[in-house]
């Protein structure tokens, strides 16, 4: 069949389309993140603690501590999780709407049929009856001549894979999350039981100047300081109990629990978690690429700087085709003829005349969605080199207050020992007795939280080395979300 003039434009309009010119608005290139080549607090008296040897498999870092009960609690949450299923579902949500920005590409096409039937009045015609049948397809597209498609198709891939970083970043928050407040309750428990111990012997401490008292050795003002003590001591028990439920009741919120769920396999009093001799940290370089809130930040800024072109097409002409085929008939039967074929073509182009600036307007909003995007991903880079910094510093600090406290725990102990000896022997006054024995119980309180805030600081630099998801578990897109 010949094809007309018309014919030829369309589809000349057609190959133009599928070509494409050359997309308007910028295109983006990734940032420079300006990492420094190493560490700056990363000096000798932290080489016990860390070295800037290459990082392992951060992806379970939990296993280092040596707590199976940790380990198992994370692997609960990172399955239950409602912040988990939160970020789950923006996921499916960026998938369909890359589809959605995809399919724009492509014409639609859609099937229509109809049937009729109508009678004349006597007076205004001839009083008959007509039947009419139609069946047919329409399709319409509009081609992307300047681009405007294809960047927010862009746009699109850029913001799934944005959603995919902020799943990771949602798994290393998780994970850090629960291994922090777990640290939180057996710390609670520690500092619980040490109140307990104290009381115990503080309340040892009462009965014997009370015996004294009996026997006219010291006045009741010793037994009364040694009862005021006690109780000061045990006026600290209800609110560290307290303290402990509520870090309780946290874990189980992140475990997507009803608080005092995992009340009976908490109850046992465990150690704290370990921390490893040395620590691998590598280079700052090595932390922004395996850091997912980065990833996400820059993938934000690709989108965004995306569309900017497609702000920047909408000022320019918009072409149209759009056409039909179908089968027309006055009975059923004839939509089978030969002659019921029906067909139109429609080339059409459309653009902006007068709009008051209000596209113009459009590209410089999104230009400054943009210029944010970017500023927004710079300081998530600096703030990435900031957690792992303070990290550090805190891990190596909190070693030499760990020994330092640890000594220092020991010879309250003894001091306290020797100081009700000497007050049995009368040797010494009931002051310095009371005076020991708060000593052992800040020193050993101070000495406990001591111990949990090292291990803290090390969940800190774990989660500020972007550890917590891994490469291999990244989730992709399915078939059926592909173009």
């Amino acid at each position: 069949m010949k094809i007309s003039q018309h014919a030829q434009l369309l589809l000349m309009l057609a190959g133009l389309g599928l070509s494409g010119c050359a997309a308007v608005g910028p295109d983006y290139v990734p940032p420079a993140t300006g990492a420094p080549a190493g560490w700056a607090r990363l000096d000798p008296a932290a080489q016990p603690v860390a070295h800037s040897a290459a990082p392992g498999d951060l992806g379970q870092w939990w296993q280092s501590l040596s707590d199976p009960l940790l380990s198992r609690l994370i692997a609960e949450a990172l399955q239950a999780s409602p912040d988990l299923r939160s970020a789950q579902a923006k996921l499916r949500e960026a998938r369909a709407r890359r589809t959605v920005a995809v399919a724009g590409q492509y014409p639609g096409v859609t099937a229509s049929g109809s049937a009729s039937r109508s009678r004349s009045g006597e007076e205004a015609g001839s009083g008959a009856t007509r039947n009419f049948f139609s069946a047919g397809f329409d399709a319409s597209w509009e081609l992307d001549v300047f681009g405007g498609v294809r960047r927010s198709v862009e746009a699109a891939a850029a913001d799934l894979e944005s959603a995919v970083a902020s799943l990771h970043d949602t798994q290393v928050s998780l994970a850090s999350e629960v291994a922090l407040t777990y640290v939180e309750v057996r710390v609670q428990q520690t500092r619980l039981d040490i109140a307990r111990a104290n009381l115990a012997s503080q309340s040892e401490t009462l009965q014997l100047t009370d015996w004294r008292a009996q026997a006219g050795l010291v006045s009741g003002q010793d037994v009364e300081q040694a009862r005021s003590n006690r109780e000061q001591t045990r006026a600290q028990i209800p609110s560290l109990e307290t303290s402990l439920a509520e870090a309780e009741h946290g874990l189980d919120i992140l475990l997507g629990r009803a608080p005092g769920t995992l009340h009976a396999r908490l109850a046992a009093t465990g150690n704290l978690p370990a921390v490893p001799g040395r620590i691998a940290v590598g280079i700052p370089a090595d932390t922004l690429r395996q850091r997912p809130d980065v990833r996400a930040a820059e993938r934000r800024l690709a989108a965004e700087t995306a569309r900017v072109g497609v702000a920047e097409a909408a000022r320019y002409p918009s072409f149209d085709l759009s056409g039909s085929i179908g089968l027309e008939a006055l009975t059923l039967g004839g939509l089978g003829d030969s002659g019921a074929a029906t067909s139109s073509l429609l080339a059409g182009i459309t653009g902006p005349v007068f709009n008051a600036g209000r596209l113009r307007a459009q590209v410089e909003i999104q230009d400054a969605v943009r210029e944010q995007a970017q500023v927004t991903y710079e300081q998530t880079v600096l703030t990435a080199l900031q957690e792992v910094e303070n990290a550090l510093v805190a891990l190596a600090r909190n070693r030499e207050r760990v020994e330092a406290l640890a000594i220092a725990a020991e010879s309250a102990g003894n001091a306290a020992q020797l100081a009700r000896q000497r007050y049995s022997a009368g040797l010494i006054d009931f002051q310095s007795v009371l005076d020991t024995e708060r000593n052992v119980l800040s020193v050993e309180d101070g000495l406990a939280s001591s111990r949990a805030d090292g291990v803290l600081a090390l969940i800190r630099l774990y989660k500020a080395l972007g550890g917590g998801w891994s490469p291999q578990a990244e989730t992709r897109p399915t078939g059926k979300d592909a173009p």
